[in-house]
């Protein structure tokens, strides 16, 4: 061997043994403190890079188009166990990729807590529902549970959905080319500010669904607070969306002062008046995260499902006149006089409920959520220790073909017959954290599509348009479309 060769296969030696070593940093950090014992329990997996562990590849396969490809990775090289080791979001992590897994660890409050990324936290607020120990959160979700999901609240938010949802189809109808996904956006948004600030001027709307867009962004992205990054966008505006809440909420205390507590009260009102057995009320801080909080739960999902929804039934006629089908019936047995949709109505939709319950499973608006153990938990035959992050991947879960026959498919129909076994379909996740605004997410979107699918239609501009998957499956061009009416066929 010559100098030349030699030297090139030392220089390849080092570079492998650096790399070696490299691969093996957190495993040896994080690792070594557990012990041989409760170490050689833990589930296969690999641990990434020093610091920012699995990160790159995790981000890779989401911007690469390719979101299932992270977890597949581990299945083919670790085997099918559902339970994988991994470093992510600067923290040791267990990644839970089955149904069983998934339901024990949504289920058991005793032995795991909310673990979300301190990098989220700071986005959404330590006073939000994902950041509140179990009884603080048990009470404030009691606390919100009726002006949000209960029955006399749904009734009263029904009719002015209507008017909106009516209102801005006619609209739409007469724009032009529109970005679909936008336009649902700017409409939920609507929605879900006026059931929590029914006075709120239209320059706080609009400038809070601006600032609220920044923030959701940063939800996913690496925690890089250095300016020309998302997550520094997504800082610099959860500041500004704080100042005009909390503008809000100094205007409506001083109002309170002066005149008393009001008469028709929204949800900022609610959360300003209630109190506890002991008289202990919500501080600024509480009732702002808390507000943040459901602008996540009550109008990101609903606006892009609603989207996806309609895309979907677009492109699946025959699904799609089984829907009309369903809306026209409704209709029909309407009692003279009736004007408008009534909850029985939309409860009535089974159908329509099939279809966006599929939406759902295909499409993975939350595709994953965060939990830390408080002790030694065994999941499957391996450990998680105690402190260490899990992620509950719902996305792997949907999208298993053991789990869901052809998973990638558009199929309503596989919702027909017994109610899913637990663990198998978790869109909202499970257990005492289950999102607190679905059913008003699914009165959106209900009233939404009876209305356009009786007598709308959407031409997509790029039906064959890229995706994005961070922070949320969608269209790279916000589904650029046309909507058009539809005139009723003679029956």
């Amino acid at each position: 061997m010559d100098l030349g060769s030699l030297t090139v296969a030392i220089v390849v030696g080092l570079l492998g043994a650096l790399y070696w070593v490299l691969k093996r940093v957190n495993e040896w950090v994080y690792e070594s403190k557990l012990g041989e014992e409760r170490r050689s329990r833990l589930p296969p997996g690999d641990m990434g890079w020093p610091l920012i562990g699995n990160m790159w590849s995790f981000l890779r396969a989401f911007k690469s188009g390719r979101p299932d490809s992270f977890i597949s990775s581990y299945v083919k090289r670790f085997n099918r166990t559902g339970v994988y080791k991994s470093f992510m979001f600067g923290s040791p992590t267990i990644m839970v990729t089955y149904p069983e897994g998934c339901k024990q660890v949504l289920m058991d409050d005793e032995h795991f807590i909310p673990g979300w990324p301190k990098a989220t936290l700071k986005l959404v607020g330590r006073k939000s529902f994902v950041g509140l120990p179990h009884e603080e959160h048990k009470w404030i979700r009691k606390l919100t549970a009726a002006p949000i999901n209960g029955h006399d609240a749904l009734c009263v938010y029904l009719k002015f959905i209507e008017e909106i949802v009516v209102s801005s189809l006619e609209k739409l109808s007469n724009a032009g080319e529109i970005e679909f996904l936008t336009e649902l956006r700017r409409l939920t948004f609507r929605i879900i500010m006026h059931i929590f600030m029914s006075t709120a001027s239209e320059a706080i709307m609009e400038e809070l669904e601006r600032v609220y867009t920044n923030l959701n962004y940063g939800m996913r992205a690496m925690a890089i607070n250095l300016p020309g990054f998302v997550y520094h966008r997504a800082l610099k505006a959860r500041r500004r969306l704080v100042e005009i809440l909390q503008s809000v909420v100094d205007e409506r205390r001083a109002g309170k002062r002066r005149n008393g507590a009001s008469k028709g009260k929204d949800m900022m009102d609610a959360l300003l008046e209630i109190k506890d057995e002991n008289g202990r009320s919500l501080t600024d801080e509480e009732v702002i995260d808390v507000l943040i909080m459901y602008l996540n739960a009550g109008h990101e999902s609903s606006g892009h499902i609603t989207m996806w929804t309609t895309v979907l039934l677009q492109e699946h006629p025959e699904f799609l006149e089984k829907a009309k089908a369903e809306q026209e019936e409704i209709v029909r047995n309407r009692p003279p006089g009736q004007k408008g949709l009534t909850l029985k109505e939309v409860r009535q939709m089974d159908y329509l409920s099939k279809v966006i319950d599929e939406t759902l499973r295909l499409v993975n608006i939350s595709f994953v959520v965060f939990r830390e153990a408080t002790s030694d938990v065994n999941v499957n035959g391996y450990l998680i220790p105690k402190g260490w992050k899990v992620q509950v991947w719902f996305r792997n879960v949907h999208m298993d073909s053991e789990v869901h026959s052809e998973p990638k498919e558009f199929n309503p129909s596989r919702w027909e017959g017994p109610p899913p076994k637990a663990g198998t379909f978790i869109p909202f996740g499970g257990g005492s954290r289950l999102c607190p605004g679905n059913d008003l997410a699914k009165l959106e979107i209900g009233i939404f599509m009876h209305y356009f699918l009786l007598g709308y239609k959407l031409t997509r501009v790029n039906p064959k348009c890229p995706l994005r998957y961070l922070p949320h499956p969608r269209p790279i061009d916000n589904c650029l479309a046309r909507i058009t009416k539809v005139t009723p066929q003679a029956k």
